[in-house]
């Protein structure tokens, strides 16, 4: 990876934009670290102040050494400590200590300002309890022998237990519920995907650009301490998107069939990639590419589901169905200042009005497919990306925190087009390809 440095006129302007964005994380993450009413929030938040601060003064020292005409030498010049310095401090840091602090059991309380974990963490661990126990992670809500709440359910779909399972399983001492806390499980995940999508795209360069928005981004930072699901299904859509873009079309199925089956929020991702392994192969046989992905998709999605939807169907259809469409027992707190929710929370009609922009957003995405069929795998991760956003912006219930999706995958397209710039034939002088 070449040292992200900048030179001449040009290195003021980037400089300039970085400590912009560092100075923005860095208000996002005092609001947290003074209003949030979690608990983790405000821990997370004020490490990230420390962490944001520190980035934005490296930055601020870069441009003031660029505007006097002078290059910072060695690895301190380097844009990339900033980014090194928000892994570290408002990443690791926070992790480490909500982890150690969730050792005193009070996480299970109705005490929001107490958690130093999110719901969807215990409840995660809770599932694979129940896979083992009962053969189904879904709570079997009729035999509570009390009003079900919403902690109760498990809106994932059964691969998302596998994150909690080294918890079930070796769990039951301080080091050993320490060292197995999900939250570590999802950053493996998520980093080991990652890692992988980059080798498969012969390790292009990464620019500071990329991993501000999909790494260093506040949003990322948050998940990655207190909670951490969405950044795993992130970082599995990246890899299925760089298997795509090789070439292997039943891995990618493979893969977006573990994705489907932990969470269904990702599941138009599945309309862009079978339109992306189509056209990736029309030169050869594209129909045996796409019924390869389609077959391994939809064949490891089924048995990934059936075991468990035998063990239990009313539960599985509780949890994991009717629950996320605000039909289930408990209607699901999910809200947020986003347009969908604003729309919804107007009323009845506001709720059809919502699903309606839904439902036009979706139709636009399949025209866009249709007209502009994605030709690379930067493309297929953008419109991945702007899908899943505008769902999250337009869906009656949702959470901003969602938007650690597109925000990701958008790093991760302007990672994959470094790769697939690399890769062009060079052009003459008279703008002819020419031979390799």
């Amino acid at each position: 990876m070449a040292p992200a440095r900048a030179e001449g006129p040009p290195a003021a302007r980037v400089f300039t934009w970085d400590l912009v964005f560092y100075l923005g994380c860095f208000a996002f993450a005092l609001g947290t670290a003074l209003a949030s009413e979690f608990y983790g929030y405000r821990i997370w938040g004020t490490f990230a102040v420390a962490g944001y601060g520190l980035a934005a003064a490296h930055s601020g020292w870069l441009l003031w050494t660029a505007r006097r005409g002078k290059q910072a030498h060695g690895k301190f010049g380097l844009r990339w400590i900033g980014i090194a310095t928000v892994i570290l401090v408002a990443m690791c840091a926070p992790l480490i200590m909500l982890v150690i602090r969730r050792l005193t059991g009070v996480d299970w309380l109705i005490t929001p300002w107490s958690w130093a974990a999110q719901p969807e963490v215990w409840v995660i661990e809770r599932s694979a309890d129940l896979l083992l126990q009962h053969g189904t992670p879904y709570v079997d809500l009729s035999a509570l022998g009390r009003a079900p709440e919403v902690n109760d359910y498990t809106p994932y779909g059964p691969v998302m237990t596998i994150f909690g399972l080294p918890r079930a399983l070796f769990g039951g001492s301080p080091v050993l519920d320490a060292l197995t806390d999900a939250r570590w499980m999802f950053a493996i995940a998520a980093v080991a995907c990652a890692y992988g999508a980059w080798r498969l795209m012969n390790r292009p360069r990464v620019p500071v650009f990329a991993a501000q928005i999909a790494i260093a981004c506040p949003l990322t930072a948050l998940t990655w301490a207190v909670a951490g699901p969405d950044l795993a299904i992130a970082g599995l859509l990246v890899l299925a998107c760089a298997l795509a873009a090789s070439g292997r079309a039943g891995w990618t199925g493979f893969v977006l069939a573990l994705v489907i089956s932990a969470k269904l929020i990702a599941a138009p991702a599945a309309a862009v990639l079978v339109v992306f392994v189509y056209y990736r192969a029309r030169a050869a046989n594209p129909g045996v590419a796409t019924a390869r992905f389609l077959t391994t998709l939809v064949s490891t999605t089924v048995v990934l589901h059936l075991p468990v939807y035998l063990a239990d169907p009313v539960a599985f259809t509780e949890h994991v169905i009717r629950f996320p469409l605000g039909m289930g027992l408990v209607r699901s707190p999910a809200a947020s200042p986003l347009p969908g929710h604003l729309i919804a929370q107007t009323g009845p009609a506001g709720t059809v009005i919502s699903l309606l922009l839904v439902g036009i957003a979706a139709v636009a995405m399949l025209i866009w497919l249709a007209r502009r069929p994605p030709a690379t795998g930067s493309a297929a991760l953008t419109r991945i990306a702007v899908g899943l956003g505008a769902l999250i912006l337009l869906t009656p219930a949702t959470r901003y925190g969602y938007l650690v999706y597109p925000l990701v995958l958008l790093g991760a397209a302007l990672t994959f087009r470094c790769a697939e710039t690399a890769l062009r034939p060079p052009r003459s002088g008279q703008g002819r390809a020419t031979s390799s």
